[in-house]
């Protein structure tokens, strides 16, 4: 069995997001045009022939007469998707890869299961390598019950973009293995010994100011670089945050990620888990952008310093009721166009008026028992939280944001606390419900339910 990714050959071809946008890759500081989700699938190749290259490089010797040996290396680079993007804050360079002759599941054992949601099941495995030792990785299952149509595009987005994206704060796929029918695929990913949202959970206490920065800086920079290799996650949460010991998270779970365009086009509505998506994808936006992951962040980030959730809503309008209740109900002013959303015509909202979110988190000088914020502290979440997704403060910015420069500072990585590996216990299968997009999005998106 061969698996093969060529990662962005053509981005004008690649309606489903699949490929890189051409002008990203060239570095020339243009943005790609955008993409349908509901055009057809990507040109991902599964390909058994060992002389793959060879004909690419044939197909290239006959335009020799068009390009010089120059031009003629730069088109193949960049057929061969050689991504030039490098992030200003960390220096990742997206890499190519070109995987063959996928080693068997069956040198790896499993430990015991971590998880199982829609996209498949995840557990604890081991392998023996060749100097003896034993490594430990997480292993995916590729979910392909009811698949008809072959390989599930969601399967084949996520595959291609974490082969792709190479970052301290981004899960690592090291391969991808097979079972011995043809339909069983895994991933082998780089093990972390907790998610946020199980580890949270089970601590006694919420974590130290300086431990939420930490926290919080290692996300946005994972954020930050992803939004510049246009990529957008659109399923952050605390589960899909894993944590290591050695105290660096990393963003995992990008089954429902893609890549995105200016202009920017319509994409699938009701994405991201119920609790973390943002007021304009609840209200039926479909041209939306990377602002979505940054309500998600404000979330998460609220979340860290309360030790739960801040919008547990039950319904989409449930939602919507919670979040208008907290910040206030958008307006013509605040929010142009507002009335012009789709969810907006099928209900109406009561006039609140903002300011119930500062109740939530008091001043750290009058409470500094409770979750707690500084006035720059609070400054930062209200602009992860604007309503308004063109008020919303990117990663970059966040970056920067003046609230990680007062006392106290973040804390070092590696002076993060460490906790007993949670994912080390058997878990129950996940629910269905608040914690997973919901089985429209799902249908929608081609994934088994």
């Amino acid at each position: 069995f061969f698996f093969r990714v060529d990662v962005m050959a053509d981005f004008d071809k690649d309606p489903e997001g699949l490929q890189e946008p051409e002008d990203k890759a060239q570095g020339s500081g243009s943005v790609p045009q955008g993409e349908n989700e509901e055009d057809s699938d990507g040109d991902e190749e599964t390909s058994a022939s060992e002389s793959a290259d060879d004909d690419l490089d044939q197909r290239n010797d006959d335009d020799l007469e068009e390009f010089s040996e120059e031009s003629m290396d730069e088109a193949e680079q960049e057929r061969r998707c050689t991504a030039r993007t490098i992030s200003a804050n960390t220096g990742h360079r997206r890499q190519p890869h070109d995987i063959r002759g996928c080693r068997s599941v069956d040198n790896f054992k499993k430990l015991n299961m971590i998880s199982e949601g829609s996209y498949g099941r995840v557990w604890r495995a081991q392998q023996q390598l060749r100097n003896g030792r034993v490594k430990i990785n997480a292993l995916k299952q590729v979910k392909m019950e009811k698949e008809k149509e072959g390989f599930p595009m969601t399967a084949l987005r996520e595959i291609h973009i974490l082969l792709t994206l190479q970052h301290t704060n981004v899960v690592a796929v090291e391969e991808v293995v097979v079972g011995a029918k043809m339909d069983s695929i895994f991933l082998v990913m780089e093990y972390l010994p907790h998610d946020l949202k199980y580890l949270m959970e089970t601590m006694r206490a919420r974590f130290l100011q300086s431990e939420v920065k930490c926290l919080l800086v290692q996300l946005l920079k994972a954020c930050c670089y992803m939004h510049d290799n246009w990529i957008i996650h659109r399923d952050l949460k605390t589960s899909n945050l894993l944590y290591s010991n050695n105290g660096v998270l990393k963003v995992c779970d990008f089954g429902l990620a893609r890549l995105y365009g200016e202009p920017i086009k319509k994409m699938t509505p009701g994405v991201v888990t119920l609790w973390y998506r943002s007021p304009e994808i609840l209200l039926g936006e479909e041209s939306y952008d990377p602002a979505v992951d940054l309500w998600s962040v404000g979330c998460i980030f609220a979340e860290l310093l309360r030790k739960e959730p801040l919008f547990p809503g039950r319904t989409e309008v449930d939602m919507l009721t919670r979040i208008f209740n907290t910040l206030g109900t958008p307006t013509e002013e605040t929010w142009p166009n507002f009335n012009q959303l789709p969810n907006v015509k099928k209900h109406k909202f009561n006039a609140v008026p903002p300011g119930k979110l500062r109740e939530l988190f008091p001043a750290a000088a009058m409470y500094a028992d409770k979750s707690s914020l500084t006035e720059t502290g609070f400054e930062l979440l209200a602009a992860f939280l604007a309503s308004n997704p063109e008020r919303r403060i990117s990663a970059a910015k966040a970056l920067n944001h003046r609230y990680f420069l007062e006392v106290p500072p973040p804390q070092e990585v590696s002076l993060m606390p460490t906790f007993k590996a949670t994912n080390e216990q058997p878990r129950k299968k996940r629910k269905r419900g608040a914690d997973d997009p919901n089985r429209e999005t799902k249908k929608a998106l081609g994934v088994a339910v």
